[in-house]
């Protein structure tokens, strides 16, 4: 099953042939979202190896049985954005990553989904054949199948090699600095437009802000940074606990359009954004979490 290294609530986690090991303690203590979902209140290093071992008993991440079920599961998450977006024609391909796979470009959206509905910001990854197999018979096209090399920018080269116009890429906050690669790529090709989703921002540093407001939606994970140095640039904000914020008008096409196709109760109301409401926040265990170490 090779091994594949992965953020899990600001922690850094191997996996390796099936054993977890949390090499770094988690940066939050405790998430809205986390005790919604896995019943856990406190987030430590037990915490984060059970969330990972469900999610490999559940859903078969990081082994050979890995599930690709298509249900929306995060209401404002990046893939469930995309795929809708897909399904409505405002996109034509997406690049993202899957554990076992590296960089995929996708032009299923229900792979888009499959791929990225649970999925862990994913750091580095080796190739599991069936992930690989399953991804390539079902509307997908690995970039690397012999090492499952995650590289974002070249992923979106390769899209652009394939004929695709209208491209979708998600990228992970220790990875920012991909954003400005990816906005000069863009500009030397015309006709194309990149839809940037940047997730997985718990552990983003100061220096990371510059390439992050080059994004078109931004999630801001438990990052205060990204709450107060993007939030107050943002166009419209999707969610409270974990806020997504919308910063282009591409990225507001994209999410009104999401939006007006799932079924769910909305209040729409205007505000100064950020809106942050404090004790639904996610709580970090330190202000500004140990990201350098991981880069």
């Amino acid at each position: 099953m090779g091994c594949h290294e992965f953020l899990c609530r600001g922690a850094r986690v191997r996996v390796c042939n099936g054993k977890i090991e949390v090499l770094t303690e988690p940066a939050v203590e405790c998430c809205p979202y986390v005790e919604a979902v896995y019943k856990v209140k406190w987030i430590n290093k037990c915490a984060v190896e059970e969330i990972v071992k469900f999610k490999m008993e559940k859903y078969g991440f990081c082994t050979p049985r890995r599930c690709f079920c298509d249900k929306l599961v995060v209401p404002f998450g990046s893939s469930e954005i995309i795929s809708v977006c897909m399904h409505e024609g405002l996109i034509d391909c997406a690049v993202t990553v899957c554990e076992g796979a590296g960089t995929v470009i996708s032009w299923n959206p229900s792979l888009v989904q499959g791929i990225g509905a649970r999925l862990n910001g994913i750091i580095k990854t080796s190739p599991i054949k069936e992930v690989i197999k399953y991804i390539e018979e079902n509307g997908g096209k690995v970039l690397d199948k012999n090492t499952a090399v995650i590289d974002q920018v070249k992923g979106i080269i390769e899209a652009i090699s394939m004929g695709f116009k209208k491209i979708a890429v998600t990228i992970i906050g220790l990875n920012a600095s991909a954003i400005s690669e990816i906005r000069d790529v863009e500009s030397k090709y015309g006709g194309v437009k990149i839809a940037v989703f940047s997730t997985c921002n718990t552990l983003v540093e100061g220096s990371d802000v510059e390439h992050l407001k080059k994004a078109d939606i931004v999630c801001a994970s438990a990052s205060k940074i990204v709450r107060e140095k993007i939030g107050s640039h943002a166009l419209m904000q999707l969610g409270i606990s974990i806020p997504v914020f919308i910063l282009t008008k591409l990225g507001k096409k994209l999410a009104l359009t999401y939006l007006s196709n799932v079924d769910v109760p909305l209040v729409v109301s205007r505000a100064k954004l950020p809106y942050i409401v404090e004790e639904k926040q996610p709580k970090l265990k330190v202000q500004h979490p140990w990201s350098s170490t991981y880069r």
